[in-house]
Formats: structure tokens, sequence, C-alpha cells
């Protein structure tokens, strides 16, 4: 079914943000404060947004997705991989950073993609996750729960499959809350593990180096 639905989750991630991904992408990359020529695997890749502002960065991406029909609509010269988040076709300590983008919200147990993020990772290497989140302002959230969790949907609807597009708001309130994540990376084998927020809370940047 996934794969069915590719073109439009993409559609309904730009629906969902009026292009603030762009700036948060920018910012993500930014975050990883490695130098020209790293190697990041770039998790869940989808249609590969971040590893194109990434090789603008300098940086030498590989897109891995699960997903044939993401792969298949990727729109990028860096390299791709089939895989599973948590079996990575790589080996340990193989590359410089991970980064991955709005993905976290797609696995049912965080835990064993952490560890399998911090087993490609170097020693020194940097990982940056980019997620929606829940404001904490009691207004913007209000505004947020509603745009989220009822427009975008009625909008999807109009356009394809009103099933597929509710997937995506529903699955926001899987993620753990923020003290719980943040213990999760660092029980993977990561240090220095810090959140911010964006555009007000209605998405966050972690960033972690690997132990």
């Amino acid at each position: 079914m996934f794969d069915a639905i590719a073109p439009r989750y993409d559609l309904m991630n730009r629906l969902m943000t009026f292009r603030l991904d762009v700036g948060w992408r920018r910012r993500t990359v930014q975050r990883l404060g490695l130098v020209a020529g790293s190697r990041v695997l770039d998790v869940a890749c989808g249609t590969g947004d971040l590893c194109r502002d990434l090789v603008r960065a300098g940086y030498r991406p590989v897109g891995v997705d699960f997903s044939h029909g993401m792969l298949a609509e990727a729109r990028t010269g860096a390299p791709l991989v089939n895989a599973d988040a948590l079996r990575l076709p790589f080996a340990e300590a193989s590359v410089d950073g991970v980064t991955s983008g709005f993905a976290l919200r797609n696995f049912v147990e965080l835990p064993p993609v952490f560890a399998e993020a911090a087993r490609v990772t170097r020693p020194g290497g940097r990982m940056a996750l980019l997620e929606v989140a829940t404001p904490p302002n009691p207004l913007m959230r209000f505004g947020h729960g509603i745009y989220f969790g009822r427009i975008v949907p009625r909008i999807g609807a109009l356009l394809s499959d009103a099933d597929a597009y509710r997937y995506l708001p529903e699955s926001v309130a899987y993620l753990p809350e923020t003290p719980m994540l943040l213990a999760m990376i660092a029980d993977a084998g990561f240090e220095r593990v810090s959140r911010i927020e964006l555009t007000g809370g209605i998405a966050q940047l972690i960033t972690a180096t690997r132990r």
C-alpha cells in the first residue's frame, strides 16, 4: 500500500508545511557540522529532498528507503538503496553521519532504529533528525491541531484517497514524549543529544554525536 501512495505522501508533506520544510531541511544539514566530503546516510529518504540539500552542502549522501515507490519518485542524483532501516546494508562505523526527515512516525519501535544508526556511524559522527512536533503554546497548539488534523486531510481527500491523507496526521500521536525520545537516542550510543523547536514548535530538530 505504501508504494502505491508514495507520490501522494510527498504532496501531503508539502501541504502540511507550506514549504517551511525547505528552511527546516537546510538547518538540519547545517547542524550536522561535518566536514565537506563526509558520507551521510539519509534514512527513509523518501523522494530525496534531504539528499539534495546534503549534496549542496558538500556532503556525499546515500539515500535509503524501504519503499520502492518512494525511490521511484526520488528527484536526486545521490545513490539510492532499497533497504530496511533496521538492517542497513553498511558496515559498522562506515559513515560519518545519518539524517532522517519526517520518518520516525513510520516505525513501530524506535530503539532498534537508533541502534542501527549508531552501528553504522563512526565514533564522533553526527546524527540529525527532523520531525514534526506539537507546539507548546496553547494557542498555537489549537490552531496547529485544526490545520494538521482536520484541514489537511480534507484537502487531501479532494485530491485523492482520504485514508491515505489521514495517515500522517494520525501518526504524530505515536511519537514518544521528548524526554523518552532523547533517552532512547542516548541509550543507543549517542551523546550530546539536543533538541530545538522550529517555527514555534510545529517541528523539531534533534541532533546527537556518536560516542
